[in-house]
């Protein structure tokens, strides 16, 4: 997969596609991981920074959004699939609000807002997408901010290809037969994600690796960078 433009909008269509099966995934709490480890380890992420003000970028049905305003933060979700967004809607609250806006669009400047914290949970699987939205999160930001990122963990997730960036195959492994036409996922390794933030003149500010309860193994990993004060 060569055609990084091609494959970024192959990941939407994929999401389009699948966005009722995983609405009804999170409903039922379906996935182990998250139960586990990887839900509670992005909210004490954020909620230990004590934004008043959070972007959930990618915020799919809402679940994280919902959860931050119990911690009273004020939440804007945005998300380029109207499936996601629309049941984002149905269930929010007085703190929340969601729109229906393209990574592209979003850092285009489509938000005139700033944020205390953006948060990015598993929602970064392109390439030139994610290397926008890293371009644009200083001027999406409040001075001292935040942008906090849950994804794969590299190591995890490599498997028996070559420990290098570049464009592998998606794969519903251990979801529904409801889930089908996988999107393809940009592999990063750490220091690539390291080094996307520095390059946008952020700076590292924590980089956890939740482990999975029952394996041992890393779950995830998250990396907090920011614009200072």
């Amino acid at each position: 997969m060569s055609d990084s433009e091609f494959s970024d909008k192959k990941i939407l269509h994929s999401w389009r596609k699948n966005a009722a099966p995983w609405i009804r995934a999170i409903d039922g709490t379906t996935i182990a991981s998250r139960k586990l480890v990887t839900d509670a380890a992005i909210v004490a992420a954020v909620t230990a920074l004590k934004p008043a003000s959070v972007l959930d970028i990618g915020c799919g049905e809402g679940w994280l959004a919902r959860k931050l305003t119990s911690h009273e933060i004020d939440v804007c979700g945005i998300d380029a699939v109207a499936e996601l967004v629309a049941a984002a809607r149905r269930q929010s609250g007085p703190r929340e609000i969601y729109r229906q806006l393209s990574y592209a669009e979003l850092s285009g400047g489509a938000l005139p807002l700033r944020f205390d914290v953006l948060v990015c949970n598993f929602s970064l699987l392109g390439r030139e997408s994610v290397n926008a939205l890293f371009a644009a999160t200083r001027g999406l930001l409040n001075p001292g901010g935040h942008l906090v990122v849950q994804t794969l963990h590299p190591l995890e997730t490599c498997g028996e290809a070559t420990y290098r960036d570049g464009w592998r195959a998606g794969s519903w492994a251990g979801f529904s037969e409801d889930f089908s036409d996988p999107a393809p996922w940009y592999f990063r390794t750490v220091g690539s994600w390291v080094t996307l933030l520095t390059e946008n003149g952020m700076q590292l500010a924590a980089l956890r690796e939740p482990l999975h309860p029952e394996t041992g193994r890393p779950a995830s990993l998250i990396l907090s960078g920011t614009v200072g004060g």
